[in-house]
């Protein structure tokens, strides 16, 4: 407040208030900017931890066995008819291998040890069951459509791999070299990219053999 130049009488008048932002209302170019990594902080963790799930479903341990295996029956290139059925029996065993792993799942017992069982709509059924296991009563362990949805991507994925493979064309569909190197440019980027977007929209929940335990 300021006071007058007339002698005698002082008149003072009150000085304009300047109103301050208060803490919450400042946008100051570091607060944008925490707020911006704040957000893409989150960001980025729900999408790797969505991403991380995708090792339950690569079949790495059923691929590594496939291609361990194969150049034995492959031998030095002679695609005869017991090398051609062994290739098909080798893919059948791989592809159920896929499909049955993901029905199965794990628990963890008072004593710290990890027991593994099959899914089933009434439960998670232990593959030694024992009176002295107690098996957890839990929904996650039922059998469900993503089980399903699960298995069938994951065999997918093993197929367009395995078809990858010049030895199993060579042998399965031999005189179609050509035909089978186009469709293999494009099938397994398909199946990729179909697979990957189906996985981080139906996460995986189960931790069975092969996985990651819980």
């Amino acid at each position: 407040m300021e006071p007058s130049d007339e002698s005698g009488i002082r008149i003072y008048t009150p000085s304009p208030q300047i109103n301050h932002p208060s803490p919450s209302q400042s946008t100051t170019p570091g607060s944008v900017r925490k707020t911006l990594q704040k957000t893409l902080s989150k960001s980025v963790q729900k999408t790797l931890s969505k991403t991380s799930l995708l090792v339950n479903f690569l079949p790495t341990g059923t691929l590594l066995t496939f291609e361990m295996v194969l150049p034995s029956i492959y031998g030095k290139g002679q695609c005869s008819t017991v090398a051609t059925l062994m290739i098909n029996l080798l893919l059948a065993i791989c592809t159920f291998s896929c499909f049955f792993f993901h029905f199965t799942d794990s628990f963890h017992s008072p004593d710290g040890k990890i027991y593994y069982g099959f899914v089933t709509p009434s439960g998670l059924k232990v593959f030694k069951p024992s009176a002295m296991i107690e098996v957890p009563n839990d929904e996650r362990y039922k059998v469900g459509i993503t089980d399903f949805i699960h298995a069938v991507m994951s065999s997918m994925v093993f197929i367009s791999i395995a078809f990858s493979d010049h030895r199993v064309t060579d042998c399965l569909f031999p005189g179609h070299a050509k035909e089978m190197d186009e469709v293999m440019q494009s099938f397994p980027l398909m199946v990729g990219i179909v697979c990957s977007g189906l996985f981080l929209m139906f996460p995986n929940t189960r931790y069975g053999i092969g996985c990651l335990s819980a």
